[in-house]
């Protein structure tokens, strides 16, 4: 079985870095991009599983990516987990409603991370029980 590749979305390198170890740790192939346009140019290059994306970016903030990618015939169908920083009351409901598939906010702990990207990527293979993406308070 192949590596699942996901691209990862943060202006911070620091952030980049963080997620490059605990999904290399767990098998997944990474790329990277730090902002708005390069998220959609990594995305056609690369046709990434997932997308893990942060709101605060320059050269157009995550809901300008979300957008972008959900009316683009190839690219709608990429999954996306928000990671940001933002405040959760607002965002959350808007990053959905705009295509997201969950809201996480950082900091996560990895295993929550691990276990909503698992979620994502392979519903049948995940356990339920552990994050519901619909539940407000994952």
């Amino acid at each position: 079985m192949s590596q699942k590749k996901i691209l990862v979305v943060d202006d911070d390198p620091d952030v980049r870095l963080g997620l490059q170890l605990r999904l290399n740790a767990n098998h997944y192939d990474v790329i990277f991009a730090g902002d708005g346009v390069a998220s959609i140019a990594e995305a056609r290059k690369h046709m990434p599983d997932l997308m893990i994306l942060d709101l605060g970016l320059p050269a157009g903030d995550g809901f300008s990516v979300l957008e972008r990618l959900k009316a683009n015939e190839k690219l709608s169908s990429i999954p996306v987990i928000v990671l940001s920083g933002r405040d959760r009351v607002g965002n959350r409901d808007r990053a959905i409603k705009a295509g997201a598939r969950t809201f996480l906010q950082k900091p996560t702990a990895n295993e929550k991370l691990l276990a909503v990207i698992r979620m994502v990527l392979d519903p049948k293979e995940s356990t339920p029980e552990v994050y519901d993406l619909a539940d407000p308070a994952s």
